[in-house]
């Protein structure tokens, strides 16, 4: 009677023995598989002619020089989904974004609109409201994740050539981006979303031509590039 019991305790021992070293031999692949495997990253880009990257090619945009400046080993950034467009205003990008079908969540999203607002001087009321509820549709892009918003000031194209051109008063245009950027700083940190000065680069283009694109007025792939090496000090790709 005992040497039944004796051998199927042995049994159960092997059984149990090699179940365990099992589960863990599968734990230990699939842990160095995950270390193998980059991270991916969503990013949806918000905005107007300065995202979409007027007057460059699609690959020297902001969005996507930003992509892969934050690629890595471990990192791997999507291509952008980008809604924007020459000429939008808030108001327009609104109407855009409820045409577009987006996924369920992003794992970075900026926002950079109001200057086509300035431009055709509409009011600073109507831009402060149709700017909060972009944050707050960019809030629900994010996943309702505030840290992963992140929105641009408007950048100063007072002292671009087609300002010149055109007899625009660069102080004026400099006084009123001013008034829109401290609007969209106040709505943004009001949801704890962060706030990227973009604003004092695009101005540098008043001694530094080569930061303005062949159109006389959209920033060139060089100033897209200095917006990037900003952006990637405050993006927090991890969590």
């Amino acid at each position: 009677m005992i040497r039944p019991f004796f051998g199927g305790f042995i049994l159960l021992i092997c059984i149990f023995t090699f179940s365990s070293c099992s589960k863990e031999n599968t734990s230990a692949i699939k842990n160095e598989n995950n270390l193998m495997q980059p991270k991916q990253i969503s990013y949806l880009a918000l905005g107007d002619s300065y995202t979409i990257g007027e007057s460059v090619p699609l690959a020297e945009n902001f969005p996507n020089q930003l992509a892969k400046a934050l690629n890595s080993d471990s990192i791997l950034v999507s291509a952008p989904q980008i809604v924007a467009k020459t000429g939008w205003t808030t108001a327009e990008l609104l109407e855009a974004i409820d045409r577009t079908t987006f996924r369920n969540k992003y794992d970075i999203v900026t926002l950079l609109i109001g200057v086509n607002n300035q431009y055709r001087n509409y009011d600073i009321a109507i831009f402060r409201t149709e700017f909060k509820r972009l944050l707050i549709l960019a809030i629900n892009f994010a996943g309702v994740d505030t840290k992963k918003v992140y929105v641009l000031s408007i950048p100063d194209w007072g002292f671009t050539p087609f300002a010149k051109k055109n007899n625009k008063d660069a102080a004026q245009i400099a006084q009123e981006i001013d008034v829109y950027n401290r609007v969209c700083k106040e709505e943004a940190e009001k949801l704890n979303i962060k706030f990227i000065d973009i604003t004092s680069i695009s101005r540098m283009a008043k001694t530094d031509g080569s930061l303005i694109a062949e159109d006389g007025l959209h920033p060139s792939a060089k100033m897209y590039g200095l917006w990037v090496n900003e952006l990637s000090k405050k993006i927090n790709i991890y969590p």
